[in-house]
C-alpha cells in the first residue's frame, strides 16, 4: 500500500489489522526481517524553504537527491552528510529524507557537526494508533516540551511513521582539502587522527582504512585562504609529510568513506561498531586473536568502525565481536547480512534489562498494538 498524504497515512494505520512493514525508498534493508503488509510512504514535496533563515521543511517521502539539489542551488547543504547505503547493501530504490531521519543517517562530518537528529528541528508523524503528532518547530528557539524529534531519529519506523520534517541547513564552504597519509598501521593511523582532531584547525573528517596498503585521511573545509593555511599547518606539524588533495578530488575521497564503497559488491557480513577511538586498535587485535578475520574502515577518528568479516561464522561473527566489545563499552549493529542471519541473531546491540524495559514502555505508548515494524529492532 502506498500513501501520498498524511490523512491517508493516518487512516491506513488506524485501520491496520496486523503488522505493517514501513518503507520509504527501500534502500536500507537493515534489521530483523519484518513480516507484514508493506506501507510505502509516498508523501513528497517541499513545504517551506527559507535560505536566509537556513530552514527547510519537507515531506518525509521526498527523495534525498531532490532535497540536496534544492539546497545546492542556494549554496547550502545538509551538514550531517547523509550516507547512501545502496553501494554497500546492493539495494536499489531512492533514498528519502524521512528514511534519513528515521535511521539517523549521518556521515564523516558527524565528528565535527553532529548527527541528523542534531539538525532536525521538528517533525510530524503518525503513531501506531493512527494519531497525528507534531513536535518541535521550524526554528532553533522553538520549545514545545518533550523532544520527540530526537526520539524518532533512529527509531527505524518502530514508534511512528514520519510525514514531515524540518531542518536547520548549512552554507557550503568555499573549498575543502584532505591530507592523505599512506602505509600507517591502525594504531599509527588512529594516533595521527587524534593529533589532527586535537589541533586548532577545525577538522571535519578523520578516517583510516586498514587494508590495501592503508590510507589515513584528514579533511578541512572553509574559505580558500583558511583551508590553505590549516592544511599547510597540519602538513608541517601533526601530519608532517602527508599529501594534500584539494577540491573535487578531496570530495571524492570522502564520498568513498561516507558510503563505505570499499565494501561494495560483496556479501560478507558488515558490522557498524561504535567505541572509544583509542580502543579501535585493541578491538582489531582481539578479533584477530580470536580468529575473526576482518577488514576495517575507521571513521570519526576511529570511533566508528565498519568491519567486513571473512571466514565461516554461523552467527556472522556476533558472538566474538560482542564479547570483544563488552569490556570496551562499545556496541555493534549488523548492517549487511543474509536474511537468515538477520532473523537468527540480534541485529542491533542487545540492551541491558532496565533500558530494554524503558524501550518496551515507549513502544507500548506510541504503538500500543505493536504493528509498526515489529521485531525489527528486537522490540
Amino acid at each position: 500500500m502506498k500513501v501520498i498524504s498524511e490523512q491517508e497515512l493516518s487512516e491506513a494505520l488506524a485501520a491496520a489489522s496486523g503488522p505493517v512493514r514501513v518503507r520509504g525508498g527501500g534502500t536500507r534493508d537493515i534489521g530483523a526481517p519484518v513480516a507484514g503488509e508493506v506501507l510505502e510512504v509516498g508523501l513528497s514535496g517541499i513545504e517551506l524553504y527559507e535560505p536566509g533563515a537556513l530552514t527547510l521543511v519537507v515531506r518525509a517521502g521526498t527523495p534525498l537527491a531532490e532535497v540536496e539539489a534544492l539546497l545546492a542551488g542556494e549554496g547550502q547543504r545538509l551538514a550531517f552528510e547523509p550516507m547512501d547505503h545502496r553501494p554497500m547493501l546492493g539495494t536499489s530504490g531512492t533514498p528519502t529524507i524521512g528514511g534519513v531521519v528515521a535511521a539517523n543517517v549521518s556521515g564523516p562530518r558527524r565528528i565535527q557537526a553532529g548527527a541528523a537528529r542534531d539538525f532536525t528541528l521538528g517533525a510530524r508523524f503518525v503513531d501506531g494508533a493512527g494519531r497525528v503528532i507534531r513536535n518541535g518547530g521550524r526554528v532553533m528557539k522553538n520549545v514545545t516540551g518533550y523532544d520527540l524529534v530526537k526520539l524518532m531519529a533512529g527509531s527505524w519506523g518502530t514508534l511512528g511513521v514520519l510525514s514531515e520534517v524540518s531542518f536547520k541547513v548549512q552554507a557550503v564552504p568555499e573549498t575543502e582539502a584532505t591530507l592523505v597519509g599512506r602505509g600507517l598501521s591502525l594504531a599509527e593511523g588512529v594516533a595521527a587522527l587524534a593529533r589532527a582532531l586535537g589541533s586548532p584547525y577545525d577538522v571535519t573528517g578523520a578516517a583510516h582504512v586498514d587494508f590495501d596498503g592503508g590510507q589515513t585521511l584528514v579533511r578541512v573545509e572553509g574559505l580558500e585562504g583558511m583551508v590553505a593555511y590549516r592544511a599547510a599547518a597540519l602538513a608541517g606539524g601533526a601530519l608532517a609529510g602527508w599529501e594534500i588533495v584539494r577540491g573535487e578530488a578531496s570530495a571524492a575521497l570522502w564520498a568513498e568513506m561516507r558510503d563505505v564503497r570499499p565494501f561494495a559488491g560483496g556479501n560478507a557480513p558488515v558490522w557498524r561498531v561504535s567505541l572509544k577511538p583509542s580502543d579501535a586498535p585493541l578491538l582489531s587485535q582481539t578479533l584477530a586473536a580470536a580468529g575473526l578475520n576482518h577488514r576495517g574502515i575507521y571513521d570519526w577518528g576511529g570511533g566508528l568502525a565498519w568491519l567486513e568479516l571473512s571466514g565461516p561464522a554461523e552467527d556472522a561473527g556476533a558472538g566474538v565481536l560482542r564479547r570483544a566489545l563488552a569490556p570496551l563499552g562499545g556496541h555493534a549493529t549488523l548492517v549487511r547480512a543474509t536474511p537468515e542471519h538477520r532473523a537468527r541473531i540480534d541485529v542491533f546491540q542487545p540492551q541491558p534489562a532496565p533500558l530494554a524495559a524503558i524501550s518496551r514502555g515507549i513502544k507500548q505508548k506510541f504503538d500500543p498494538r505493536g504493528i509498526l515494524n515489529p521485531g525489527l529492532m528486537g522490540v
